[in-house]
């Protein structure tokens, strides 16, 4: 009798425990599943929110890529032309050597000047008129900075300017001494108007 209560007062602690111990290992569990499902979430909305700044982030890096680019070739536009003239003002492309025909054109050139209008045109300048010289200021001022121009009043005169030509009419416009022809009034008139246009530099004379 007393070892039947003695037994069953065991039992009944016994399995007081034990329901305490799975009614801790329960509650346990239920934590823990507790504490991961609110970790998961956690772990989603971390996710979640930088994808977005990753892929901001990859999109200015793509549009720096973009921009940069872009920037240096504003910079190689505007860079450019004090770049191409300081090459073509140091370029020997721009001033290529004189050939010997357009030497030969220069001499005799110069040599028909110096045979019919040195008298009163000696360096590009007028003896005879100041404000008329063969300058191209003057030429220009006058409306003759042309080689028609210059071989229209070579040929046929102007005012205290006497014609040259072969046809050259009237008599008291025209020149007292030698025709040139018309070929040779044409020579003259570059002549005359490449010299204007380099401020008349100094002519080698080699004779006729």
């Amino acid at each position: 009798m007393k070892t039947d209560i003695i037994n069953r007062f065991f039992q009944t602690d016994y399995g007081s425990d034990t329901q305490k111990q799975n009614q801790l290992s329960n509650s346990e569990i239920s934590g823990s599943h507790t504490m991961l499902l609110s970790a998961i979430p956690n772990c989603n909305s971390s996710f979640i929110s930088t994808a977005p700044n990753q892929k901001k982030g990859k999109q200015e890096a793509e549009a720096q890529l973009v921009v940069k680019p872009h920037q240096e070739l504003k910079f190689v536009q505007r860079l450019a032309p004090p770049l191409f003239a300081a090459f073509l003002a140091l370029s020997p492309i721009i001033a290529p050597p004189v050939s010997y025909g357009q030497a030969i054109d220069v001499q005799r050139g110069a040599s028909l000047f110096n045979r019919a209008c040195i008298g009163c045109h000696d360096a590009g300048g007028n003896i005879l008129q100041p404000g008329a010289t063969l300058f191209l200021k003057d030429l220009q001022r006058n409306g003759i900075d042309t080689e028609e121009e210059i071989y229209r009043i070579t040929y046929y005169g102007k005012g205290r300017m006497p014609g040259f030509g072969e046809m050259c009419t009237p008599r008291g416009q025209c020149t007292f001494g030698a025709r040139l022809q018309e070929d040779e009034i044409r020579l003259l008139a570059d002549f005359v108007k490449s010299q204007a246009d380099q401020g008349w530099p100094n002519i080698v004379n080699n004779g006729d």
